[in-house]
């Protein structure tokens, strides 16, 4: 299951894919949002002031091969905590720092990654934020390793790690989630963002979080510091800078100042903002060895890039000084989330390293750790929508613009079958090379034009001599396409009643073959996916309350009996995209059943930051979670084959890096703040 260290990409040469291995229960494949150009790993510059050339100052603390990011500087400062995505899972870890009379950047590049993991134990689980308590021997940090108590509710607390033994204490009490962590300079008080007992609204933007302090020892004392806050960080032992985004819309930076009365808790004695409006600061940075500095991420109007730069914040109020950190250095760059050393040195953030600092091209599929992998493996691939062919060999997938396929094994390199805006895709099970689709807008209204379409592959790379054939008749938004495992019949969803409602038509002569109304109603039902077995079609809806944005699963028997409703994440909650397993008893789906695990502010743009992939018995029973982040993960869908679990490159991909956006929601000229973003197709 691990993978090579450096993460080399397996490149293989073009020749006929061999079929992969028939298991049980196979293989799911799952797209996540950007993240295959995300290429992260974490930078250092000297904080102040910066030398005549600060491209050459900068220094690359991370191996140049895995996804790292959300560093921190342990206490001594001369090592680097981070979360690392290496060998399919997320940890901590810890790396040497280079000093900084060691040499050029180039050099520094050369070190090899000498980078080991902190956790003892490694459960599958997003694990983030680690700090250091100032004697070294306690790791701080988020995981979502225990389920909570309820669905929709976050998984996220903050744990406590006896490095020398590995006894761990979860410090966050049950029931309540916890985020962006940072442990106090005496490491006797930890800080934590938390929605408190109420817990996840269903935001997507900014986290409706409040500022609250514990003791780090145990979790007791806990109480509420700051209201509405998020991304705490100490400048010494009684100041917090927190980030806040107000009514005007712009993140700004906070300062509170804090009271120990005895045994009654904690208490601000006061809150001031340091940043004024007209621009976003947010993910604030601290530390008691740079007194009156604070660094943070910007997002300057006019920009379309996030950048580091630090505030003396010492005259108080907002009439403050500000020095750009990482725009003379990489100004058409993302950089996220900084951190600065205890000596106040260095400021460290992560951003993509781009093609000149090494690495490969974006993984096709890369393997994460399988919750259960004598049952099935686990993959993220570069695309939406994703299929198998019947036979395991080929992939089909969406770019958004665009209908691709590819060998499952990455030979051949992805070959583009239609360039127009596809979605999603699935393939005939007995015509060999026919992949049904729908062509138009996603997320369009009902009544919208989008058609299915059946794409009949040709020729030894499936792009020649393509024929296309329109199922549908051109009326209302038709999508969602699903054949039957006997070839006859596909269900699809179509808008043509004014509502979202499940129809089947022929599949070969479409609606002119036959066509006939599964379901019916005022409400939306949509994303359908028949069973192997033939006696089941699973579907998304929200018949439960139309129209309120909330979606559930249902399953259906394609006579029109037997409905029934299989997963509710909870009112307002959205569950989407299933797909039955090849044994016909289980669903994979996308769902915030976990909420959310992290600020989605941190994060590059997501529109769905909740979204994870599970599993689920067909009767409701057996909920399991298969991934844990911060991203939006989604369209699950799930092959017999067994794909052995090793990362595949794919030959003719070889730019794309980086290639992602700032959360679209920053824009506030462009979109008014609290304009939630939906997509449910």
């Amino acid at each position: 299951m691990a993978r090579a260290a450096a993460l080399l990409l397996l490149f293989l040469l073009a020749a006929p894919a061999p079929a992969p291995a028939l298991a049980a229960s196979g293989t799911i494949v799952f797209t996540t949002l950007g993240r295959s150009r995300y290429a992260f790993d974490i930078f250092a510059l000297p904080l102040a002031p910066l030398p005549s050339s600060p491209a050459a100052a900068e220094v690359r603390l991370t191996d140049g091969a895995s996804v790292n990011y959300n560093g921190n500087f342990a206490p001594s400062s001369d090592s680097l905590l981070f979360v690392s995505e290496r060998n399919g899972t997320l940890n901590l870890y810890a790396s040497p720092v280079p000093s900084s009379a060691s040499g050029s950047r180039r050099e520094a590049l050369e070190v090899p990654d000498a980078a080991a993991p902190l956790l003892p134990w490694d459960p599958i689980a997003l694990k983030d934020r680690p700090s250091l308590t100032p004697d070294g021997a306690h790791l701080v940090y988020v995981s979502t390793a225990e389920p909570a108590v309820s669905p929709r509710r976050s998984w996220a607390a903050v744990y406590s790690t006896h490095l020398p033994s590995g006894a761990t204490r979860r410090l966050t009490p049950r029931g309540v989630a916890d985020f962006s962590p940072a442990v106090s300079p005496s490491g006797e008080w930890t800080a934590a963002a938390s929605p408190g007992p109420d817990g996840w609204g269903g935001e997507v933007e900014d986290l409706d979080t409040d500022i609250y302090v514990f003791r780090t020892s145990d979790g007791s004392r806990r109480a509420l510091a700051v209201r509405d806050g998020g991304w705490p960080t100490w400048a010494d032992e009684t100041t917090l800078f927190f980030h806040r985004r107000d009514s005007d819309g712009w993140y700004g930076v906070y300062r509170a100042t804090l009271s120990f009365p005895g045994d009654a808790g904690v208490s601000a004695a006061s809150v001031e903002r340091v940043t004024p409006p007209g621009f976003h600061a947010f993910t604030p940075a601290a530390s008691p060895g740079a007194p009156g500095l604070v660094a943070v991420a910007t997002r300057r109007p006019g920009s379309d890039y996030r950048h580091i730069e630090v505030i003396d914040v010492s005259g108080g109020g907002v009439a403050n000084a500000y020095l750009e950190v990482t725009r003379p250095v990489a100004p058409r760059a993302h950089h996220f989330n900084p951190f600065v050393s205890a000596d106040g040195a260095r400021v460290g953030y992560h951003r993509c390293r781009g093609s000149g600092n090494g690495g490969d091209a974006p993984l096709l599929l890369e393997s994460i750790k399988s919750p259960a992998p004598e049952a099935f493996s686990l993959f993220r691939i570069d695309g939406s929508y994703p299929s198998f062919s019947p036979d395991g060999k080929r992939i089909a997938f969406v770019g958004l613009p665009g209908l691709f396929v590819v060998n499952s094994d990455g030979s051949g390199g992805r070959r583009k079958i239609l360039s127009g805006n596809a979605f999603p895709t699935a393939w005939d099970w007995k015509r060999k090379g026919v992949i049904y689709t729908s062509i138009g807008p996603d997320f369009a209204s009902e009544r919208t034009e989008v058609d299915v379409v059946a794409v009949t592959l040709g020729g030894e790379d499936d792009s020649s001599s393509i024929s296309i054939k329109k199922l549908t008749a051109g009326r209302g938004n038709n999508a969602f396409p699903s054949p039957s495992p006997d070839g006859k019949w596909v269900v699809f969803r179509s808008g043509r009643s004014g509502h979202k409602n499940l129809y089947i038509m022929d599949a070969e002569d479409g609606e002119a073959g036959g066509l006939r109304r599964l379901t019916e109603g005022p409400w939306s039902d949509t994303m359908c996916n028949w069973s192997p077995d033939g006696e089941w079609i699973a579907f998304a809806s929200d018949r439960h309350d139309p129209g309120a944005g909330s979606f559930a699963m249902y399953v259906i028997h394609p006579n029109g009996t037997g409905l029934r409703r299989v997963v509710h994440s909870a009112d307002g909650g959205r569950t989407n995209h299933p797909w039955f397993s090849p044994d016909s008893k289980k669903l994979v789906f996308t769902s915030d059943y976990a909420a959310v695990s992290a600020e989605p502010v941190s994060n590059p743009h997501h529109y769905q930051p909740y979204g994870e992939i599970f599993t689920v018995n067909i009767d409701g029973s057996g909920i399991r979670r298969l991934t844990h982040n911060s991203f939006e993960d989604g369209t699950p869908a799930w092959t017999p084959y067994y794909l052995e679990p090793v990362d595949v490159g794919e030959t003719l991909q070889a730019s794309g890096k980086c290639a992602f956006e700032d959360c679209h929601w920053l824009n506030i000229d462009a979109q008014p703040h609290g304009l939630m973003c939906g997509r449910h197709g």
